[in-house]
């Protein structure tokens, strides 16, 4: 077999590149792979300096394929505030949209209000993002929020308990307290659901005067320290992740083939 292994679309890459835009770990440890006899294109093993097409050819590693779906993009975007989540505004505000590339089109999933800031998906995936958005798969949504004064335990109990919204009652799955300095308190508050101004609604409906609201995970998910207002594309290894906490399975020993932007 020769060096370099040309697929059909004629855009071959260094196979260490496609495994890694796959998920399978770094440039390194994907060459580790390689040089251990255990990465094969088309049914035949490769070594180091090899290409493959990632579109138009089978790789594998240990026998079990690799897929890639270059069609689909996953983007993870921290939100600042005074930015909405919708893909135009009639009113002119700036939106998540101008924050993105034009193309590929990417869509949010769920939505951050105006004022809240943090972690955002934005993707073309419909079934993933149907499915971290609706509240029957319980996909945990966890904020940080900036309170003025201090927090009582009754009132992190009340959000445990559960509060009767105008729509309906609502519950934090889970509340902590992570600290607290000059008359301002850090908490943290995960929810599996995602209706209107949730968080907002349910802090002030115990009494707790809310400063700053942020996203900071969705399911397996973190928001890293990426800055506000900028973006990355998803690992395959995250988007797996999101996959699995949604019951969707591995998308790569599925046909459903998911990759992460590159």
């Amino acid at each position: 077999m020769t060096d370099s292994v040309q697929g059909l679309s004629g855009k071959a890459e260094r196979v260490q590149k496609v495994l890694a835009a796959a998920g399978l770990g770094s440039r390194r440890s994907c060459e580790e792979l390689i040089a251990q006899g255990r990465v094969a294109v088309d049914g035949e093993i490769v070594t180091l300096g090899a290409k493959a097409d990632p579109i138009a050819q089978v790789v594998t590693v240990d026998g079990e394929r690799i897929h890639t779906n270059s069609n689909l993009v996953y983007l993870l975007l921290n939100k600042p505030p005074n930015v909405v989540t919708t893909v135009t505004d009639p009113q002119g505000r700036p939106t998540v949209m101008d924050l993105i590339p034009a193309n590929p089109r990417v869509y949010p999933v769920g939505r951050l209000d105006r004022d809240t800031e943090g972690l955002l998906i934005l993707t073309n995936d419909g079934e993933l993002a149907n499915r971290l958005a609706h509240p029957r798969w319980e996909v945990e949504k966890t904020y940080v929020a900036q309170v003025r004064g201090t927090v009582k335990r009754h009132q992190l109990r009340e959000l445990l308990d559960g509060v009767e919204l105008e729509d309906g009652p609502a519950k934090a799955k889970s509340v902590r307290e992570l600290g607290n300095a000059q008359d301002r308190t850090l908490i943290e508050i995960v929810l599996t659901e995602g209706r209107k101004r949730e968080v907002r609604r349910m802090v002030a409906a115990v009494g707790i005067n809310l400063e700053r609201l942020a996203r900071v995970k969705i399911g397996p998910l973190p928001l890293g320290d990426i800055s506000p207002g900028k973006f990355r594309p998803l690992t395959g290894g995250e988007v797996r992740a999101l996959y699995i906490a949604v019951g969707l399975g591995d998308p790569d020993r599925s046909t459903g083939q998911r990759r992460a932007a590159s």
